[in-house]
Protein backbone atom coordinates (compact mmCIF):
# COMPACT_ATOMS: atom_id res chain seq x y z
CA UNK A 1 0.00 0.00 0.00
CA UNK A 2 1.38 3.13 0.62
CA UNK A 3 5.02 3.40 0.62
CA UNK A 4 5.32 -0.01 0.05
CA UNK A 5 6.77 -2.28 -2.05
CA UNK A 6 7.22 -6.19 -3.29
CA UNK A 7 9.97 -6.95 -5.34
CA UNK A 8 9.35 -9.51 -7.97
CA UNK A 9 11.29 -12.77 -8.78
CA UNK A 10 14.78 -11.07 -9.83
CA UNK A 11 14.82 -8.83 -6.99
CA UNK A 12 13.77 -5.37 -8.61
CA UNK A 13 10.93 -3.31 -6.69
CA UNK A 14 7.34 -3.80 -8.28
CA UNK A 15 3.46 -4.61 -7.41
CA UNK A 16 4.49 -8.44 -7.84
CA UNK A 17 2.10 -10.28 -5.94
CA UNK A 18 0.59 -7.29 -3.92
CA UNK A 19 -3.29 -6.64 -4.70
CA UNK A 20 -2.46 -3.05 -6.17
CA UNK A 21 -2.68 -3.16 -9.42
CA UNK A 22 -0.93 -1.22 -12.37
CA UNK A 23 -4.05 0.82 -12.88
CA UNK A 24 -4.22 2.08 -9.28
CA UNK A 25 -4.34 5.70 -8.27
CA UNK A 26 -5.03 5.20 -4.92
CA UNK A 27 -1.76 6.97 -3.31
CA UNK A 28 -2.67 10.36 -5.11
CA UNK A 29 -6.12 9.92 -3.82
CA UNK A 30 -5.45 9.43 -0.44
CA UNK A 31 -3.18 12.33 -0.43
CA UNK A 32 -5.58 14.30 -1.71
CA UNK A 33 -8.37 13.37 0.50
CA UNK A 34 -5.92 14.25 3.17
CA UNK A 35 -5.33 17.31 1.66
CA UNK A 36 -8.48 18.36 1.26
CA UNK A 37 -9.37 17.35 5.19
CA UNK A 38 -6.53 19.29 6.22
CA UNK A 39 -7.91 22.34 3.77
CA UNK A 40 -11.10 22.45 5.77
CA UNK A 41 -9.38 22.44 9.11
CA UNK A 42 -7.23 25.29 8.06
CA UNK A 43 -10.49 27.15 6.75
CA UNK A 44 -12.21 26.33 9.59
CA UNK A 45 -9.56 28.04 12.12
CA UNK A 46 -9.09 31.20 10.29
CA UNK A 47 -12.54 31.69 9.67
CA UNK A 48 -13.06 31.35 5.51
CA UNK A 49 -16.71 31.92 5.68
CA UNK A 50 -16.49 35.70 6.85
CA UNK A 51 -14.54 36.13 3.27
CA UNK A 52 -16.89 33.14 1.34
CA UNK A 53 -20.13 34.72 2.06
CA UNK A 54 -19.64 38.47 1.71
CA UNK A 55 -17.88 37.39 -1.65
CA UNK A 56 -21.24 35.03 -2.53
CA UNK A 57 -23.64 38.21 -1.22
CA UNK A 58 -21.55 40.39 -3.35
CA UNK A 59 -21.56 38.16 -6.70
CA UNK A 60 -25.16 37.51 -6.19
CA UNK A 61 -25.64 41.40 -6.11
CA UNK A 62 -23.65 42.01 -9.30
CA UNK A 63 -24.88 38.56 -11.18
CA UNK A 64 -28.51 37.83 -10.13
CA UNK A 65 -27.70 33.99 -11.62
CA UNK A 66 -24.99 33.34 -9.28
CA UNK A 67 -25.29 29.59 -8.04
CA UNK A 68 -22.94 29.69 -4.95
CA UNK A 69 -25.20 29.04 -1.32
CA UNK A 70 -23.74 31.43 2.02
CA UNK A 71 -23.37 29.15 4.47
CA UNK A 72 -23.79 29.01 8.55
CA UNK A 73 -20.68 27.67 10.08
CA UNK A 74 -22.07 24.43 11.37
CA UNK A 75 -23.71 23.76 7.93
CA UNK A 76 -21.00 24.10 5.79
CA UNK A 77 -18.11 22.41 8.37
CA UNK A 78 -20.49 19.30 8.85
CA UNK A 79 -21.20 19.37 4.74
CA UNK A 80 -17.28 19.60 4.21
CA UNK A 81 -16.69 16.59 6.98
CA UNK A 82 -19.28 14.33 5.34
CA UNK A 83 -17.42 14.77 1.76
CA UNK A 84 -14.27 14.27 3.17
CA UNK A 85 -14.80 11.37 4.36
CA UNK A 86 -16.81 9.92 1.62
CA UNK A 87 -14.03 10.63 -0.85
CA UNK A 88 -11.85 8.67 2.00
CA UNK A 89 -14.65 5.78 1.65
CA UNK A 90 -13.73 5.73 -1.96
CA UNK A 91 -10.20 5.01 -1.60
CA UNK A 92 -10.80 1.11 -1.89
CA UNK A 93 -12.19 1.92 -5.57
CA UNK A 94 -8.93 3.96 -6.59
CA UNK A 95 -6.46 1.41 -5.16
CA UNK A 96 -8.19 -1.05 -7.39
CA UNK A 97 -7.88 1.40 -10.44
CA UNK A 98 -11.53 1.45 -11.11
CA UNK A 99 -13.18 2.71 -14.42
CA UNK A 100 -15.89 4.26 -12.82
CA UNK A 101 -13.66 6.25 -10.04
CA UNK A 102 -11.64 7.95 -12.75
CA UNK A 103 -13.54 11.06 -13.73
CA UNK A 104 -14.51 11.65 -10.56
CA UNK A 105 -10.50 11.56 -9.76
CA UNK A 106 -9.61 14.36 -12.62
CA UNK A 107 -12.76 16.33 -11.48
CA UNK A 108 -11.82 16.14 -8.24
CA UNK A 109 -7.82 17.23 -9.12
CA UNK A 110 -9.20 19.81 -11.29
CA UNK A 111 -11.44 21.60 -8.69
CA UNK A 112 -9.01 21.45 -6.18
CA UNK A 113 -6.27 22.98 -8.24
CA UNK A 114 -8.89 25.63 -9.01
CA UNK A 115 -9.65 25.66 -4.98
CA UNK A 116 -5.50 25.91 -4.24
CA UNK A 117 -5.14 28.55 -6.66
CA UNK A 118 -7.82 30.65 -5.07
CA UNK A 119 -6.51 30.66 -1.84
CA UNK A 120 -3.07 31.84 -3.47
CA UNK A 121 -4.54 34.35 -5.34
CA UNK A 122 -7.08 36.00 -2.98
CA UNK A 123 -3.38 36.09 -0.53
CA UNK A 124 -1.63 37.62 -3.58
CA UNK A 125 -4.33 40.01 -3.87
CA UNK A 126 -5.85 41.02 -0.54
CA UNK A 127 -9.40 40.63 -1.50
CA UNK A 128 -11.67 38.02 -3.83
CA UNK A 129 -13.97 40.84 -5.16
CA UNK A 130 -13.67 44.97 -4.89
CA UNK A 131 -16.01 45.00 -2.03
CA UNK A 132 -14.17 41.88 0.07
CA UNK A 133 -10.72 42.77 1.52
CA UNK A 134 -9.10 40.53 4.13
CA UNK A 135 -5.90 40.68 5.92
CA UNK A 136 -3.27 38.73 3.96
CA UNK A 137 -3.22 35.75 3.97
CA UNK A 138 -6.52 34.62 3.00
CA UNK A 139 -8.27 31.92 5.51
CA UNK A 140 -7.35 28.47 4.06
CA UNK A 141 -4.25 29.76 2.49
CA UNK A 142 -1.51 27.73 4.46
CA UNK A 143 -2.98 24.23 2.98
CA UNK A 144 -2.88 25.49 -0.35
CA UNK A 145 0.31 24.21 -1.53
CA UNK A 146 -0.60 20.58 -0.02
CA UNK A 147 -3.98 20.83 -2.00
CA UNK A 148 -2.09 21.68 -5.21
CA UNK A 149 0.80 19.09 -4.38
CA UNK A 150 -1.70 16.73 -3.83
CA UNK A 151 -4.16 17.14 -6.87
CA UNK A 152 -1.04 17.57 -9.45
CA UNK A 153 -0.04 14.13 -7.76
CA UNK A 154 -2.72 12.51 -8.66
CA UNK A 155 -3.67 13.83 -11.80
CA UNK A 156 -0.04 12.62 -12.72
CA UNK A 157 -0.77 8.84 -11.15
CA UNK A 158 -4.14 9.30 -13.71
CA UNK A 159 -2.12 9.82 -16.82
CA UNK A 160 0.29 7.19 -15.85
CA UNK A 161 -2.24 4.55 -14.92
CA UNK A 162 -4.37 4.84 -18.02
CA UNK A 163 -5.99 1.56 -18.56
CA UNK A 164 -5.37 -0.23 -21.85
CA UNK A 165 -8.16 -0.29 -24.39
CA UNK A 166 -9.70 -4.14 -24.35
CA UNK A 167 -9.61 -5.54 -27.42
CA UNK A 168 -13.67 -6.57 -28.82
Amino acid sequence: MLGKHKHDEHGKPGTAGSNQTSTSYGNGWIALCAALALHVADEALTSFLSVYNPTVAAMRERFSWFPMPVFRFQDWLIGLVFAVVLLFALSPFAFSGSRILRPLAYFFAVMMILNGLGHTLGTIFGRTVASVRFARPMPGFYSSPALLAAAIWLLLELRRTVPKATKI
